[in-house]
Order: C-alpha cells, then sequence, then structure tokens
C-alpha cells in the first residue's frame, strides 16, 4: 500500500481511527473524514508527528456535498484514489415496535446512504486505478440482530449494493470487500441510538473481552492489499455465518437468547 491513496470515513475513533494508523504507518498517504473537526485536526496531526502523510475534511457522510468534498480533497492533494473505505457508522439498541422511525431513517443515512455517496463520487478516480472499495459491515450484516433492525437492516443494504458494485465492474478490475467485524472495542455501543434517539451512553458488553480496533485494521489491511471479496472476523461470526446457511431456525434462537442476555437488554 505504499504510496497508495486512501480514503476512510469516520476515522477518529475505533475501527476508522485505526485504519487511518494502520495505512499511514504502511506508507499509504491517507484522507480522513469525519464530523468533529477538532478530532480530525487531532488525528491528523498525530499522524504526521509519526512521519505519515494525511488530508482531511470535515464530513457529514449523510451529506452528499461533503462527501464529494472528501473524495476532491483526496484528488487535489494526491491526484488520485486508490482505496476508498466506507467505515462510517451508527448502531441502536430498541425494540422495532417501540422505536421511533426517524431512528431507523438517521442509521439508514449514515450507514447505507453515507456509503452510497461516497462510492458514487469516488467510483471514477478508483476505475481509473483498478482500486478498492471496502465496506466495513458488521455480524448484524451476517445475520440479523434482534434490537437492532435499523443497524442489520442498513448493513445488509451495504452488503447488497457493494456486491451490485462489484459485479458491474467485474471487467473493469475494480476490487470490492465486505468487511464483517465481530463486536469490537469502540464506542459504537456507547453512542449507540434508543428507541427515542438519544445515545444509549454506555456499552451493555465487556469492551476488554472483545477484538480491538488495532486487530481489526490489520485483518482489514491484509485483505484489501490480497484483494479479497469477503473477511468474517472472529470465530462467532464465521460459525453464525456458516450455520445460517444450513440451520437458519436454530441459529435464529441462539441470536435470540445470547442478546437477551445483555444488561438491561430490550427484551427477554
Amino acid at each position: 500500500m505504499k504510496d497508495k491513496v486512501v480514503i476512510i470515513t469516520g476515522a477518529t475513533s475505533g475501527i476508522g481511527k485505526a485504519l487511518a494508523y494502520e495505512f499511514a504507518g504502511r506508507g499509504a498517504m491517507v484522507v480522513i473524514g469525519a464530523r468533529n473537526y477538532e478530532k480530525l485536526l487531532e488525528v491528523a496531526e498525530d499522524i504526521k508527528l509519526n512521519g505519515g502523510e494525511v488530508a482531511f475534511a470535515q464530513t457529514d457522510v449523510t451529506n452528499e456535498v461533503d462527501c464529494k468534498n472528501l473524495v476532491l480533497t483526496a484528488v487535489q492533494r494526491f491526484g488520485k484514489v486508490d482505496v476508498l473505505i466506507n467505515n462510517a457508522g451508527i448502531s441502536m439498541r430498541a425494540l422495532f415496535e417501540e422505536v421511533d422511525l426517524k431512528v431507523i431513517e438517521q442509521l439508514m443515512d449514515v450507514n447505507f446512504w453515507g456509503t452510497v455517496y461516497c462510492t458514487k463520487h469516488a467510483l471514477p478516480y478508483l476505475l481509473k486505478e483498478k482500486g478498492s472499495i471496502c465496506g466495513v459491515s458488521s455480524t448484524a450484516g451476517l445475520v440479523g440482530l434482534p434490537g437492532r433492525t435499523g443497524y442489520s437492516a442498513s448493513k445488509f443494504a451495504m452488503k447488497g449494493f457493494l456486491d451490485c458494485i462489484r459485479t458491474e465492474n467485474l471487467k473493469k478490475g475494480l476490487h470490492v470487500l465486505m468487511a464483517f467485524p465481530g463486536f469490537t472495542a469502540s464506542n459504537i455501543r456507547v453512542t449507540s441510538l434508543t428507541k427515542d434517539g438519544t445515545p444509549q451512553g454506555k456499552s451493555p458488553r465487556q469492551e476488554g473481552k472483545m477484538m480491538s480496533a488495532e486487530e481489526v485494521a490489520q485483518k482489514i489491511y491484509s485483505a484489501i492489499d490480497k484483494r479479497k471479496n469477503t473477511l468474517i472476523l472472529t470465530f462467532e461470526g464465521k460459525a453464525v455465518a456458516l450455520l445460517n446457511k444450513f440451520f437458519p431456525k436454530w441459529v435464529t434462537s441462539i441470536v435470540y437468547n445470547k442478546m437477551a442476555k445483555e444488561p438491561d437488554s430490550p427484551f427477554k
């Protein structure tokens, strides 16, 4: 990835931030986007102090103009785009029968439409370089997770969209990776939306026992470098993907029971 230009959304925390450091540390020129300008500046300055090349643009991925500007920042600063990593995302935790539909809309706007907007504007440059698109999904994109209807729906939509992009450009040298991390230590559960759209404020899980964001970033880096189509992380994620093909009813029961054991689970 040395001298490749890599755009990363949601790059100020969690997997996105870890990806920025991972690619910059491998000699790539990273272009990072996120909503918080102060955090963007902080990450960019730290990457520079560590010898990396970086550019950034304040980016709300629900805004198509912001997504276009992020891509143009990469082109204007470094002259090309080799990799686009659609990482920006938010989650939720509420029963569908109780949730305000605006919460579902918000998740689709960030997780799905953010991917669509960034991909649309980066695609001409990626095709020119025979580059890579990566969608950072979740186990929730492999099997529907109860209490996460909007999250699962948006991640399934992301996969369907990027599968189509891969097939449409099969003869043009474009590489598309779908990455499915398992539960990863990050702030996504802290910022996860409740039924009325307010942040959850705390994680219902033991973050210390999860795969670190840095481990996930290393795996995604390797999968992009090897131009893999699919990356499923953790034994749990691989087991769910495999067993759901043959024993979907059993997997549904297992998933229900596991998620119901979470502290303050919205269902029992």
